[in-house]
């Protein structure tokens, strides 16, 4: 018999199936797009802000969203694995010491801002990104060949061409 864990985990892998969910944690700035139903009508409407917690329990799973609209601060607190979630898009990674900002609430302006982090390419990424330019440049500089002899061909046949007709 199944327990409500094995339950869960399941249900979560069949939605991941379905649809990709970024990696992403408290202090990045995210974009949410939120299926909305008008009447027969559906659109997505974007909501876009720092997430200030998140929350892991398998189905369970949530993760809240600050934003700034008119001088006013908005939450909106939103289920990972839920159907209204239409996608979810990093938009910058922030460097922060904490899982929950419960901080920002209280703060506005430069002391509300959260430094971004960068992420540094070395060892095995960078010598692969080497070989990828060097790949794409023999690969220009073959389709440019190929093209010149095709233009030389070209220009050779409307050089006979020429040399028939005025005989």
């Amino acid at each position: 018999m199944k327990n409500i864990e094995e339950i869960n985990k399941s249900i979560v892998e069949k939605i991941l199936a379905k649809k990709k969910i970024p990696e992403f944690f408290s202090g990045d700035t995210i974009k949410v797009g939120v299926k909305i139903i008008e009447g027969k009508r559906a659109r997505v409407q974007y909501f876009e802000g720092v997430c200030i917690a998140k929350k892991n329990r398998d189905i369970n799973s949530s993760f809240t969203v600050r934003k700034i609209s008119f001088g006013e601060g908005v939450e909106r607190t939103f289920a990972l694995y839920s159907p209204v979630i239409n996608s979810i898009k990093v938009i910058r990674s922030g460097q922060v010491r904490r899982a929950k900002l419960y901080y920002l609430r209280d703060r506005k302006g430069k002391s509300a801002r959260i430094s971004e982090k960068i992420k540094k390419k070395i060892g095995i990424d960078v010598s692969q990104q080497i070989i990828e330019e060097k790949v794409e440049k023999l690969d220009v500089e073959k389709d440019n060949l190929t093209k010149n002899k095709d233009v030389v061909l070209e220009d050779s046949t409307k050089k006979e061409k020429l040399q028939k007709e005025k005989k």
